[in-house]
């Protein structure tokens, strides 16, 4: 099993070598894909076996993404893990997600992921392997013969709902997607909070507007792509995003901005708009 890497990054901090310190030795090359505004690299010139790629500007994490796949194809590797800058994996969990994808079908598997740890604090499932519609991008091992089947991940979505498009696109290519519950992922997802009311637990992600606006607009692309296929994965999507707006209601901080960005992200699926955020505030 020849495996890669690639970590999109973005206006890195010093917790960014923790991240690449947990998983780097077991690779056997890793591209550090930069969508910061200026050079890093001097960050990085530490390590070995590490290509690093300044976009010295945002181009979005599918792009980003896909050149870490392109560069890793063209040099024969196999899989290629998958990871953000925040992401750890602690202990013996990527070696246990290396050991388990080393004895999967390559022609039927296209993505192997470990369990996510998130401040959600989700249960976990009592299986050891599950096959899922979707998972989170980051820590995951991804079959790069199948990343070219399907033509990678969609780069006009730019930011949100790249995992749960490409993973997609994966299954109705007949590819797996299968979670491997024994191996397990820190992911710092949103900067979420729980906020305890009658008993119960409410979290709210904190993204910011611009992030509103991405969600909004590319989750209806999803729907247009997807509905068929996956039509309870697309209500649970659009019922996330009601659940959403009721708690930058309730809970959050610069609710007129992430409510104005909710709906133009939908005014501007209805316009046929895609790419980059197109405003200035």
């Amino acid at each position: 099993m020849k495996l890669s890497g690639v970590t999109v990054i973005y206006n890195p901090d010093k917790n960014v070598h923790t991240a690449i310190e947990s998983y780097l030795p077991f690779l056997s090359k890793l591209y550090i894909v930069d969508n910061s505004s200026k050079n890093n690299e001097k960050i990085f010139a530490q390590y070995k076996n590490v290509k690093y790629i300044p976009n010295l500007k945002n181009l979005g994490i599918a792009s980003a993404l896909n050149t870490g796949a392109e560069l890793a194809y063209k040099e024969n590797f196999d899989w290629i893990l998958t990871m953000d800058q925040d992401s750890v994996f602690e202990e013996d969990n990527l070696s246990k997600l290396i050991n388990f994808t080393k004895k999967v079908d390559m022609k039927k598997v296209g993505i192997v992921s470990p369990w996510h740890e998130t401040r959600e604090n989700k249960e976990k499932s009592s299986e050891k392997v599950e096959k899922l519609v979707e998972v989170m991008t980051s820590g995951n091992l991804v079959n790069l013969q199948a990343w070219k089947s399907v033509g990678g991940w969609k780069e006009w979505l730019f930011i949100d709902c790249v995992d749960i498009e490409f993973c997609m696109n994966l299954n109705i290519h007949n590819y797996e997607i299968i979670r491997y519950n024994e191996s397990c992922l820190k992911h710092n997802l949103g900067n979420i909070q729980i906020h305890h009311i009658f008993g119960k637990n409410f979290a709210s992600t904190n993204h910011n507007y611009i992030r509103q606006y991405y969600m909004i607009r590319n989750m209806f692309y999803l729907s247009d792509l997807y509905k068929d296929y996956f039509p309870k994965n697309i209500y649970s999507m659009k019922r996330g995003a009601l659940g959403r707006l009721k708690n930058i209601i309730i809970w959050e901080k610069d609710k007129y901005r992430k409510i104005r960005n909710m709906y133009r992200g939908y005014r501007d699926y209805k316009r046929k708009i895609k790419g980059e955020y197109p405003y200035k505030n």
